[in-house]
Formats: C-alpha cells, structure tokens, sequence
C-alpha cells in the first residue's frame, strides 16, 4: 500500500505542480509504473478544473469562468502537454528526417510551427468547451481530462520510445504491465459514467480513432512516441471529446 502511494505521488508530481510529499519515498524504478495513474491524475486535474469554474460561474459570466478554468489547468499542470504540442508542431513541422525532429522537439526555443499550433489548440479547446452548456461543463472535464490522458497514456504499451538519448520522460516510458494497464483503462473509462447515459461511450471511437492515427504519424516519422507526442495526444483527444460530446448531446 505504501509503495503505492509512493508511485501515485510520483506520478502527481510529474504531471501536476503538486510537490512530491515530504513523507513520501522517491525511487527512480517507481518512475517504471507511474503512467498508470495517468487517468488518475487526470480526474484530479479535470476535478479541480470544474471547481475553478463551478466557482467563478456564480459571480462571473459564463465565457470569464471558461477562461479562469483554462488558466487554472494550464498553472497546475505547469503547461506540460501544452509545451508537448508545441514542441511537436515546430518537430514534425519543421524537420525532414528522425534525427532532425528529435534534435527539434528537444530544442528548447519555440518556432512559427509551435506558436500557430499552440494558438488553435486554445481556440479549439475554448470554443469546444464553449458549446457545451454550464450544468454539463463541469462532468465534461472530468471526462475529457481522465479519457484523453488514458489514450495518451496507452502510447507507452502500443509504441516503443523513440529516443535513444536520455530525456526527463524516458524514466516514466516503460511498457505497462496487463494489471497497470486495466488500471489505467478503467480509471479513465468510469469517469464517462458520470454524463449519466449510455450513449457518451460513443466518445469512444472518435477519441481512439485520433490516438491511432496519431500514433501513426509518429510511427512513420520518428519510429516511436516521445513525451512530447504523449502530451500532444493528450492536448488534441481532449479536444476531440469535447466535440465528440457535444454532438453526441445535440444529434443523439
């Protein structure tokens, strides 16, 4: 039970800029199994998010209390898949060979391809969210931060890690075992449970659908995934769902 709760603090403190507890033991090999609590941390995160805006929306407008929930994730996350997205945008865009992408994703200034990525990823994710209606908004989130952090996530068993080099997302690359991976699967599925029908298991097959063809294209460019293409699926099956749900809720 200890070790744990010392792999879930490992893996909030990755994902989140929640400090890794003082009481807690950090042990590199804890790293190995920290992305089955990758939908977890996205309950959490998509939890707290929903907070910020249940919050705000009683004194302030709707599209204010949109914005405030955004900047909230984006903080508490310390913008790491953001910093993902971007960073595949400038790779993939600007890079011909797998050497001259990775040597791209790692650079640490951000070019044209990142800043025009990042800059619709927003709009995306902001007037996805925006079509939704206040009372459904707060569950959404939590579906949408928990699902899009499993598929993410599910690149670690479905690809291998195309670096060779050492990089901070190698320690947490490590292909999960059958047990870790129905964790991650379940803990980022029952959360679709809460839009109370049966029909939003239908954001399914769109969102697994982006996380394929995704996978793909990193398959086809660079051999592999990075931590950089784990956060880019995360930021673009997060948008998906939120387009995905609000067809779902207008057409179904």
């Amino acid at each position: 039970m200890f070790r744990e709760l010392n792999i879930f603090f490992t893996a909030l403190s990755f994902f989140t800029r929640i400090p890794f507890p003082r009481w807690a033991k950090f042990e590199k090999v804890y790293q190995h199994e920290a992305v089955k609590y990758f939908s977890l941390s996205g309950i959490i995160i998509g939890g707290l998010s929903a907070l910020v805006f249940v919050l705000s929306h009683w004194l302030l407008p709707f599209h204010i209390s949109l914005i405030l929930s955004m900047i909230f994730t984006t903080l508490f996350t310390g913008a790491l898949h953001e910093d993902g997205f971007m960073d595949v945008c400038d790779g993939f865009g600007g890079g011909w060979t797998k050497e001259r992408i990775l040597e791209i994703m790692k650079d640490s200034l951000v070019g044209a391809f990142g800043i025009s990525g990042i800059l619709f990823v927003v709009l995306a994710r902001f007037f996805g969210m925006e079509a939704l209606s206040a009372s459904s908004l707060p569950v959404v989130l939590i579906v949408a931060h928990s699902f899009s952090r499993t598929l993410a996530g599910s690149l670690v068993n479905s690809h291998e890690y195309a670096r060779v080099d050492n990089s901070k997302a190698k320690d947490y690359a490590h292909k999960l075992s059958r047990g870790n991976q129905a964790f991650l699967w379940l803990t980022g599925l029952l959360p679709i449970l809460l839009l109370q029908d049966i029909k939003y298991f239908l954001i399914i097959i769109p969102a697994f659908l982006t996380k394929y063809l995704l996978g793909r294209f990193y398959q086809k460019w660079i051999g592999g995934y990075t931590g950089d293409c784990i956060g880019a699926t995360q930021q673009v099956v997060e948008i998906v769902i939120y387009l995905s749900i609000y067809i779902i809720s207008s057409q179904l």
